[in-house]
């Protein structure tokens, strides 16, 4: 019987040949080959490791990692590894350190919710929001967009990003509407190849990391918006409407696949072998991982979701144990057959292979001093100009002049980076404060005026004797069910506060031009407040260069962006299972899908 130290050597020679020395027809005969022989070594407790995600400040102690044999580690809300990204770096090389230190020294996986720029480190470029990205309509910057994520991403020691959103949402009560790029399909279709490739360009280049297409399928679709309900579409319209971003996904080249927490009419989506395995794996040809979304092991059927074709599961909160030890148990009694398992650990090796880990398992130093760059900044910027919506413009109230005597500008929106930021930005559901390296609405303003500018936070100082009151209101952060309307979960509305209308009355009719600013992460019910204004901009969640936007209200830049979904007029439109969208006629909306104005020449 060989000695562990002679199995590892065997290991090495066995899977780690060059990939050069092969011809290019031949690179997949070869990584396969690679794959076999590893797999061939593993034990049944190595490959349920494989199958493993799991968290590093909650669900594991170090000797987990050899213990437990994890193959992946996710970041998320919760301790932090500190506050400079050397730090973040040396925690998880001391994880894959202690991977490639184990048996077969296999490395780990490192994923993050890096949803709009590598937002879980205070200090990234935060791009708007997917809903934003949408609006510019703009390929080639959504793919610069997923590129800076990327490295940034590696920067602080990630190889693996849990993004992009490809959702197609119908309702606007759906707290996710802002991880989608649009309500059109089409659109949806090719940002998402442009989004993949950004993130992944060429795997093996150390800047890259893996994509992830979610949530398949039918999140955005459940009746009346519900995060995690049931999707009651026909296979038709799931096959119209749904299928095809992933479609587009695979033929980018995706390297995962996220499965849903919504039922597709009362089926599991975890659970659902028909649209996992038979559709997204043997249709489509999808080669990648299929990774649950969080403690969908316990949620969804437990071993029943390994069977629908899950490969790797977030033991998170809980769970690491009884998925571990559940799944082996299946194994050894027939539930599950080791075909399954292996044709999972497959699809995770493969990925491994492909972002080149055994040969280069550490991120980067060099990378680290390219976070928040004025070069990321510079295109982050450009994606909010292009962003902006220009719903009216009376009497050509934009652009304003840069020699306006006096302006006021109006609501805790506009100087507060955390608030136009959105969730998902340092923290799971956002932040109310202003974080690291980012700029201010009221920035950009500032910057751009060459007349006095005066902050009223709160409407409540009625600098009435201004020429022009810029009024900045929206929604606060919110993310996941959080941000749901009307299903007993989240708190939020689909139109204003009224603390946030009467900002907007207070400065009716004593100054002599409104200018509303509506932050939001979908949009909202703002028929009143269209009316009030003379001009009326939807600039969504920039992120963090929030003075991009004056650029564009002071005409450094005209408005190019346009409605990526439809615009309701009335609350009661968004009451019903779907809201106005572009392929529903029933319900006429304010705005149409694809709808904006610009600048005259």
């Amino acid at each position: 019987m060989k000695s562990n130290a002679s199995i590892f050597m065997l290991s090495q020679l066995t899977y780690r040949s060059a990939e050069k020395s092969v011809p290019p027809h031949a690179v997949t005969i070869a990584l396969e080959a690679k794959i076999d022989a590893l797999v061939s070594l593993m034990t049944l407790e190595e490959k349920i490791g494989q199958m493993t995600q799991v968290r590093h400040f909650d669900d594991i102690k170090p000797k987990d990692i050899k213990n437990k044999h994890i193959g992946s580690v996710i970041h998320t809300q919760g301790g932090k590894p500190g506050t400079s990204a050397k730090k973040w770096q040396k925690l998880f090389k001391s994880l894959q350190k202690k991977a490639l230190k184990t048996r077969l020294g296999i490395p780990l996986l490192f994923g993050v919710d890096a949803i709009h720029g590598q937002n879980t480190f205070e200090g990234a470029t935060i791009f708007p929001h997917n809903i934003g990205m949408g609006a510019t309509r703009n390929p080639s910057l959504v793919e610069a967009a997923g590129k800076i994520t990327a490295l940034e991403a590696q920067a602080t020691g990630f190889n693996w990003v849990f993004s992009p959103c490809v959702a197609i949402p119908y309702n606007e009560k759906w707290g996710r509407v802002y991880e989608a790029f649009s309500e059109n399909t089409n659109l949806t279709s090719e940002l998402t190849t442009a989004s993949i490739k950004g993130h992944q360009g060429t795997l093996s280049d150390p800047t890259t990391v893996l994509a992830t297409a979610k949530h398949f399928i039918g999140d955005g679709a459940t009746d009346f918006g519900i995060e995690g309900g049931d999707c009651t579409l026909s296979t038709k319209e799931l096959n119209q409407h749904l299928l095809p971003p992933y479609q587009a996904a695979v033929a980018a080249g995706v390297g995962s696949v996220m499965a849903s927490f919504n039922t597709l009419s009362k089926k599991p989506m975890h659970a659902h072998k028909q649209l996992i395995t038979d559709t997204l794996k043997n249709d489509m040809g999808f080669d990648g991982i299929v990774l649950t979304d969080w403690k969908g092991y316990s949620r969804f059927g437990e071993n029943k979701i390994i069977n629908a074709g899950v490969d790797m599961v977030m033991a998170v909160d809980g769970d690491l144990d009884d998925f571990q030890n559940g799944l082996k148990a299946g194994v050894e009694s027939g539930k599950v057959s080791i075909d399954r398992i292996d044709d999972a650990v497959r699809r995770i090796l493969r990925q491994k292979f492909r972002l080149n880990l055994f040969d280069n398992p550490y991120a980067l130093k060099s990378l680290r001093k390219q976070i928040g760059s004025p070069q990321h900044r510079a295109i982050a910027k450009q994606a909010v100009r292009e962003s902006l919506v220009l719903l009216k413009n009376k009497k050509q109230t934009l652009p304003i002049s840069k020699i306006t005597s006096k302006i006021v500008v109006v609501g805790e929106h506009a100087n507060n980076t955390g608030l136009q930021s959105g969730g998902w930005t340092v923290n799971w559901q956002g932040t109310k404060e202003n974080y690291k390296g980012a700029t201010s609405i009221l920035d950009g303003i500032r910057k751009q005026s060459e007349g006095t500018v005066v902050y009223d936070k709160d409407a409540s100082a009625q600098h009435f004797d201004a020429d022009i009151a810029i009024i900045v209101v929206g929604e606060t952060p919110y993310a996941e069910f959080f941000g749901d309307i009307g299903n007993g979960k989240g708190t939020y509305k689909l139109n204003l506060s009224k603390q946030h209308k009467e900002y907007i009355k207070t400065y009716k009719n004593k100054v002599k031009k409104i200018v509303v600013l509506l932050i939001s992460g979908r949009p909202l019910v703002t028929t009143t407040q269209i009316n009030l204004s003379d001009a009326f901009v939807a600039a969504w969640l920039p992120g963090s260069e929030g003075d991009g936007i004056a650029e564009v209200l002071f005409g450094e830049s005209n408005f190019v962006g346009k409605l990526p979904h439809s615009w309701p007029k009335f609350i009661k439109d968004c009451q019903k299972k779907y809201g106005p969208n572009n392929w529903n006629n029933s319900i006429k909306p304010l705005f149409p899908y694809g709808f904006g104005l610009q600048y005259k020449n």
